[in-house]
């Protein structure tokens, strides 16, 4: 199976797409660990990513591309992968379709968990002060969010539009959210 887990910051993407890996016995895929592995690989695309990064630019959705494609080509993902952090906008989304359309690993589903923005706010607020980061405040946590929903709605928008959408509730304890999703991918199985 290979989902894409889209959702704002606070949702829940990475600690579900560590119990999707267990579950479905795939890699989860998180393009900023990826971008951090090949930049301390100091393989050619890593090279390239850290000079950019070091002149304090964005690391171009080429890198990223050909980074995935890279992944993507490993034994471990033949039966599938979780992929989280991508794409983020539209031009993303549409070379990631046709990067995998042509490698024949074609999406099975984009799952987005749905949270609404206060209890995001709450959420960040709370990991941030777990974590000593005094700076987010709810203010700054909402600018964030808005900055995150507007380039991201046109990405959700893309995989409804592509009939790969689906949408989960991401209120709720861990395992709730978690049996909601595995319920929402699993094949339908016919009676007969």
């Amino acid at each position: 199976m290979r989902l894409v887990l889209l959702g704002a910051p606070g949702s829940g993407k990475g600690t579900q797409a560590t119990r999707l890996r267990e579950h479905l016995q795939v890699p989860h895929i998180s393009t900023g660990d990826l971008l951090r592995a090949e930049v301390a690989a100091g393989s050619p695309l890593g090279l390239e990513a850290k000079a950019v990064m070091a002149r304090g630019e964005l690391v171009s959705d080429g890198i990223l591309l050909g980074m995935l494609e890279d992944r993507f080509s490993r034994p471990d993902t033949r039966n599938g992968f979780i992929l989280d952090g991508y794409p983020r906008n539209l031009a993303q989304a549409d070379a990631m379709g046709t990067l995998l359309e042509r490698i024949g690993q074609p999406m099975d589903h984009a799952v987005f968990l749905d949270v609404p923005t206060e209890l995001l706010v709450e959420r960040i607020a709370g990991r941030a002060k777990a974590e000593g980061r005094e700076d987010d405040s709810p203010e700054s946590v909402r600018k964030r969010l808005q900055i995150y929903n507007d380039s991201t709605a046109p990405v959700v928008e893309y995989y409804r539009q592509h009939g790969q959408l689906k949408v989960v509730d991401g209120v709720g304890s861990l395992d709730d959210v978690f049996n909601r999703i595995v319920e929402t991918i699993a094949p339908v199985k016919e009676v007969g």
